[in-house]
């Protein structure tokens, strides 16, 4: 989920016709796998310098194909931030309703 000082920027049509444009590029060249792990599809483009609201505004960063790649959904979460439960802790169960129930961070090392 975008910051909420990000979605302006994209809902953009700078960025959605940036990044379709690369996403379209990435399946010529090879098939739109990830460009990390090389098995999967490609799910999402990440931008590889972390967008700020000081940099956002500056297309060399925001919307320069150099700073992108095209990503599955386990590579792209493994970024710092841009996936929930990327470490192996448990971080939360589901009863039978398939709700979270949260777990008590010291109790979490006995549920692995």
């Amino acid at each position: 989920m975008a910051q909420p000082w990000a979605k302006a920027f994209y809902k953009s049509w700078p960025w959605r016709s940036c990044r379709d444009g690369y996403i379209r590029e990435r399946r010529r060249i090879d098939g739109g796998v990830c460009e990390v792990c090389r098995e999967n599809l490609g799910y999402i483009v990440h931008h590889k310098i972390l967008l700020t609201p000081e940099n956002i505004n500056d297309p060399e960063i925001s919307l320069n194909w150099r700073n992108l790649s095209y990503e599955c959904k386990p590579c792209h979460d493994r970024h710092e931030g841009h996936g929930v439960g990327v470490s192996s802790e448990i971080v939360c169960e589901f009863d039978d309703n398939g709700d979270p129930i949260a777990i008590k961070p010291e109790f979490a090392h006995d549920r692995l």
